[in-house]
């Protein structure tokens, strides 16, 4: 289906949640942390908590908050790392259906799920954004503004195939993906012309299935089909599209600055490629910013 707002996409999670899904909250000794998910758990009723850490503080930081700790199972862990290797063995023994990043660096707690050779189910992990552009008709699909670098050929394809499969599990049509650069001719002074070019062939061969790939396409066409007609590029994408690829982190992450910033734009990301999806907000993240990577989270599990 086509998700015009986040608010349809919470209500379609809702109506399809049969059970509420879990999510092990890695080093969960944290205030903004704790808030989202207690949030999530009280008024979207869709999230289960299992809270990972020091048990001590969690319950501290719960009462602060006028919840009972006794109605949250607190998971005593000693250190961040030990957190994130008990939260492990509840996602390995189904217990947990995704994680969530608490008080941990990013490093710490991916060393501890690579340890794990059946986390990473793919050839890698990526980051996809969800965003809702006001001025677009649209939810819009971002990959990848967070982990890969600057990532070959082989690594993009990886890139796509996660994302699609996690539009598909959330109940998004087959996307319409734009392979993003900042020229629509392929050229080999511009390496990610090429490689969007490649990735197009492997759509048309069947070898890149579930969407629709065009590229390399520039960000005006992808969103404008007056722009499209006017420079003659004819495709279903153009004014249509579903997801965006962008060709390396740097500019990813300024577009989805300028979106947020510029647009008004709002965002929620999560991480996917691994045996489950992981909510890796940054520490300094204010409740908000974190509540809704974890409806998202739970809808890429249904």
């Amino acid at each position: 289906m086509i998700y015009r707002n986040f608010e349809q996409l919470i209500e379609t999670v809702r109506a399809k949640s049969k059970k509420k899904r879990t999510v092990a909250v890695v080093a969960a000794q944290d205030g903004h942390t704790l808030e989202a998910v207690v949030k999530a758990a009280a008024k979207d009723e869709v999230i289960e908590p299992l809270l990972v850490g020091d048990k001590e503080a969690i319950e501290k930081l719960l009462t602060a908050m006028g919840e009972r700790p006794a109605n949250y199972e607190v998971i005593h862990a000693a250190t961040a790392e030990d957190a994130a290797v008990g939260a492990l063995k509840l996602v390995n023994g189904g217990r947990a259906d995704f994680l969530m990043k608490g008080l941990i660096p990013t490093a710490g707690l991916m060393k501890v799920l690579f340890s794990d050779n059946q986390f990473r189910v793919g050839s890698l992990l990526s980051h996809l954004s969800i965003i809702h552009i006001p001025n677009y008709h649209k939810l819009v699909g971002l990959t990848d503004v967070a982990l890969n670098i600057c990532p070959d050929l082989n690594q993009k394809r990886a890139i796509v195939e996660n994302a699609v499969t996690t539009m598909a599990r959330m109940g998004f049509d087959p996307p319409k993906v734009a392979i993003l650069a900042a020229s629509d001719e392929v050229s080999a002074k511009m390496p990610e012309t090429t490689d969007a070019a490649e990735l197009k062939k492997l759509n048309a061969a069947g070898e890149l299935p579930g969407c629709l790939v065009e590229g390399p396409l520039s960000y005006d066409l992808a969103f404008s089909k007056e722009a499209a007609a006017i420079k003659g590029h004819k495709s279903p994408v153009c004014g249509e599209v579903d997801l965006l690829v962008v060709p390396n982190i740097s500019a990813g992450n300024i577009l989805i600055k300028a979106l947020r910033y510029a647009a008004g734009a709002s965002s929620a990301g999560i991480v996917v490629g691994g045996r489950v999806p992981i909510v890796l907000t940054s520490r300094a993240a204010e409740t908000e910013a974190k509540l809704l990577p974890l409806i998202l989270a739970a809808s890429a599990t249904l």
